[in-house]
């Protein structure tokens, strides 16, 4: 039974977007769900920052405290979704989860162990979406958004991260460099309409040319 469907990937990718979509039409087709946004404070902290006369948030707190801060609160909220999803008996669509976090601190050359050590008493998700988009086109997508901005290197260097973590084979790649609503219809295609509890609606064929192979 799928009780926790996670949408992870960099920046640009359109995690958001589309787990919202997917929350609502799950919702929509009879299976009560929720839209969680597992958000560890960056973008908060980083306005913080400029309205200190610093770079980013790792300009005001320091690498290493700021990988503290953000693995600590990524851990506190999807807590607190996992718990929100077994007290309501929802469907947790998780925008992020912690292979977000594990990707962060191997980018920032961080000491990954705390975080698995904290992590290993959440649960997997039932099925984890890795939205596979261009680094180039995630920029423009960014830019686009005129919120924040993300060098062209790292954002290749987080999706090799998340390509190379050990639970990656578990992860369903889907193409999110196309069109939002083809990407939408792939990832609803994805869903096993039998394992969703309480279905009522059949979910759209199969679209396997949006499927990539994790290699």
């Amino acid at each position: 039974m799928i009780r926790t469907v996670a949408l992870i990937g960099i920046d640009g990718a359109g995690k958001s977007t589309q787990a919202r979509w997917l929350a609502d039409w799950l919702d929509a087709s009879g299976t009560p769900a929720r839209y969680h946004r597992n958000a560890a404070g960056r973008v908060f902290f980083g306005r913080l920052a400029q309205r200190l006369g610093r770079r980013d948030a790792e300009d005001l707190l320091g690498v290493r405290l700021f990988l503290l801060v953000e693995t600590l609160l990524r851990g506190l909220v999807i807590t607190r979704a996992l718990l929100v999803s077994r007290l309501t008996g929802t469907v947790a669509v998780m925008d992020r989860y912690t292979y977000c976090q594990y990707t962060s601190i191997t980018v920032r050359k961080g000491r990954l162990w705390p975080a698995r050590l904290l992590f290993r008493l959440l649960p997997q998700p039932d099925l984890v979406f890795y939205l596979a988009v261009p680094p180039p086109v995630a920029q423009a997508r960014v830019e686009a958004r005129g919120k924040d901005h993300e060098e062209l290197d790292y954002l290749t260097a987080c999706d090799e991260a998340y390509r190379a973590l050990p639970e990656a084979p578990r992860f369903t790649i889907v193409d999110a460099g196309t069109d939002p609503s083809t990407v939408q219809t792939t990832l609803r295609a994805a869903l096993r309409p039998d394992l969703l509890p309480g279905a009522t609606q059949q979910p759209p064929a199969r679209r396997t040319s949006h499927l990539l192979p994790i290699g």
